[in-house]
């Protein structure tokens, strides 16, 4: 039970990082048009995004493979 707590309790920690990275993501595409960035600027939070989105990516893979190895 213990393994399962910790388990819940990454996967809302993943959850809130996927908001936020979202909320990140979003709010730096209206503010660059919004501040008339260049292309290569939007690039640039676009590219951080989808690091963060691969991180979570990532993250919840290493979270099915817990529960995998919890039900065997």
């Amino acid at each position: 039970m213990q393994g399962q707590d910790s388990t819940n309790k990454t996967g809302q920690r993943l959850a809130l990082w996927i908001v936020g990275v979202a909320l990140f993501w979003l709010g730096t595409t209206i503010a660059g048009g919004y501040l008339g960035w260049t292309s290569r600027t939007q690039a640039l939070f676009d590219l951080a995004a989808l690091a963060g989105f691969g991180w979570a990516l990532w993250m919840g893979f290493n979270i099915w493979r817990a529960r995998q190895k919890d039900k065997g």
